[in-house]
């Protein structure tokens, strides 16, 4: 009996690691984030503004910048996204132009520096003068945006003329290191003012927010977070598992130590 039950819990376990490589495998090849934290981003790379006038992220990163990466007819998580970064920059008390400045960067190569300025009038004019003139919103073509988005570890997956693809900010020291990614669609001011506090310095600091992507995931039809309910299940499942394993272990010790003493 014990055997056929430790069986089962084998063949459980299989499963539920093979749903977890699965997945991972997915998130991993096709859309999601691998953190590229120390590394320094191609600065030379060539961008127009929403001016359409050229520049490049030497020109303009000489303090600690927020990067974001968005397309501007993003039906989903881009518009949510860009929102949560203006109210931030509302709430934080860091002066902005100062201590530091916004850079949104389009990777959608079809998008234009036309797009690009009404996107940034949408999310700035209702706000301040400081916030217009220290966010710049950035258009390119199709080899720099994915020389760009590769060396932040962004990855995306067209569908039809939309992509997929993950929600967060990156942010980068005066000098281009990453040093910081704020995964979601809304950030807390003390968490962005002590990522741009550290990033002046040109400290880097590991990301406990994947912690809480790991169990929710974006659904763009409710254009809300969703709790993942296969992972949590298999991880409870796993947890499960190997503490059923561990008091087997315990008892059998447990009789083996009874059995020398007692002969």
């Amino acid at each position: 009996m014990k055997k056929k039950l430790s069986i089962i819990i084998f063949i459980l376990t299989l499963c539920a690691l093979k749903m977890y490589a699965q997945e991972d495998s997915v998130i991993s090849t096709e859309v999601g984030i691998t953190e590229h934290l120390g590394s320094t981003i191609p600065l030379d790379l060539k961008f127009t503004n929403e001016n359409g006038e050229p520049i490049t992220l030497r020109k303009i990163v000489d303090k600690p910048t927020i990067l974001s990466f968005v397309y501007f007819d993003c039906p989903g998580l881009c518009s949510p996204l860009l929102e949560g970064v203006s109210d931030v920059i509302k709430k934080t008390d860091l002066t902005l132009g100062k201590e530091y400045q916004v850079v949104t960067v389009s990777f959608n190569f079809r998008d234009t520096p036309e797009k690009a300025k009404k996107k940034k009038e949408i999310f700035t004019k209702r706000y301040s003068k400081e916030m217009a003139e220290n966010w710049k919103f950035l258009t390119t073509d199709s080899a720099t945006i994915f020389k760009m988005i590769g060396s932040v570890g962004f990855h995306i997956k067209a569908v039809g003329l939309d992509f997929v693809h993950p929600s967060a900010i990156v942010i980068v020291s005066p000098e281009g290191k990453i040093t910081r990614y704020l995964y979601g669609i809304s950030f807390l001011p003390f968490d962005l003012k002590m990522a741009l506090i550290e990033a002046n310095k040109g400290q880097v600091r590991p990301t406990i927010q994947r912690l809480l992507l790991y169990c929710f995931s974006y659904d763009p039809q409710g254009k809300r977070y969703a709790m993942e309910i296969t992972k949590l299940a298999g991880t409870i499942i796993i947890f499960f598992i190997v503490i059923f394993f561990i008091v087997l272990l315990i008892i059998k010790r447990r009789k083996v130590s009874k059995t020398i003493v007692n002969g």
